[in-house]
């Protein structure tokens, strides 16, 4: 297990190091361009010179990466080029919002995307026609629609919940859980992973050792939720690890629908205006987090079912 865990511990590694320089290398490219992005289009070339090299863009790309590589253990990732805001400090007060998003919608889809799964592969027929449909009109509708369709439904003909804003938990729950509901429920109807817990769940339900814990006498509730739905677990916890890439995606246009201050918006900005420090401390924390996910979905996979190891 402890071989299993370090080889992945070391593919993620890989991953992050692949993600974050191609990133910096398609940011921070072309200097110049970068440099006269942050001073307007009309611009001199000998005020672009200048900035080149007081940004340190003159510098070779490996040379700024381990730079700002380096940087990460000391928490400095630059300042931003408009405000002059550190970009820690930025993200500080952004990824919380974010990852509140994330994090209920998450929970939300392992509860409700198994619930469904297990409910149409058991009783199949209608229900498991409708629970297909449902999911699949859910994934085919964009979360920027879905949003709008909720802000519209919700919070202007019926202003059940408030149609913009983020109220911290800290200052109050009720006041946190209404500003979330709308942006959660945006997300997770795109999210739902019914579809790979039933495949799972029908393919167990007709393995052998079902029938022989059926014939033991076995309660009906233990042989589904204790037997099989562990058995079954594992496709739908690597396919919820995969689901947290796209809710990242979903969040950058939610959060522009609510207008929720959080790190998807931060995102939507600092690209349009050009900020790369602001826009490369993003692509740090999605990464990190998307890793950190993935590499928890692998090793929960491999305790349930040992013979993922072997990958």
């Amino acid at each position: 297990m402890l071989i299993y865990i370090v080889k992945h511990l070391a593919r993620a590694v890989g991953v992050f190091l692949t993600v974050t320089f191609a990133t910096f290398v398609v940011m921070y490219g072309n200097g110049a361009g970068v440099a006269r992005s942050t001073l307007g289009m009309n611009a001199s070339e000998e005020d672009v010179q200048h900035r080149v090299v007081e940004l340190g863009l003159d510098r070779p790309l490996f040379v700024q990466y381990f730079e700002w590589l380096g940087g990460l253990f000391t928490g400095n990732l630059g300042r931003s080029y408009y405000t002059g805001q550190s970009v820690t400090s930025a993200l500080a007060v952004r990824v919380p919002v974010t990852m509140s998003l994330i994090i209920a919608t998450l929970i939300l889809t392992i509860v409700i995307s198994v619930f469904l799964g297990v409910v149409a592969a058991y009783y199949g027929g209608w229900i498991d026609r409708t629970v297909q449909i449902i999911a699949g009109i859910g994934a085919a509708i964009p979360p920027f629609i879905t949003a709008v369709v909720l802000v519209l439904v919700f919070a202007v003909n019926n202003p059940i919940f408030p149609a913009t804003g983020y109220v911290r938990p800290t200052d109050s729950i009720p006041g946190w859980l209404a500003s979330i509901t709308l942006p959660v429920t945006a997300i997770l109807i795109g999210s739902l992973g019914a579809s790979q817990i039933r495949g799972s769940v029908i393919d167990m339900l007709s393995r052998d050792f079902v029938r022989t814990l059926r014939a033991r006498g076995i309660s009906e509730k233990a042989v589904v939720f204790r037997h099989v739905l562990r058995s079954a677990s594992g496709p739908g916890i690597i396919a919820f690890g995969l689901l947290v890439v796209a809710m990242f995606g979903g969040t950058i246009f939610v959060e522009q629908v609510f207008a929720l201050p959080g790190m998807g918006q931060l995102l939507n900005q600092s690209a349009q205006a050009g900020d790369v420090p602001m826009v490369m401390g993003c692509v740090l924390v999605m990464t990190v987090v998307v890793l950190v996910v993935n590499l928890a979905a692998d090793i929960s996979n491999s305790a349930l079912n040992p013979k993922a190891r072997m990958r």
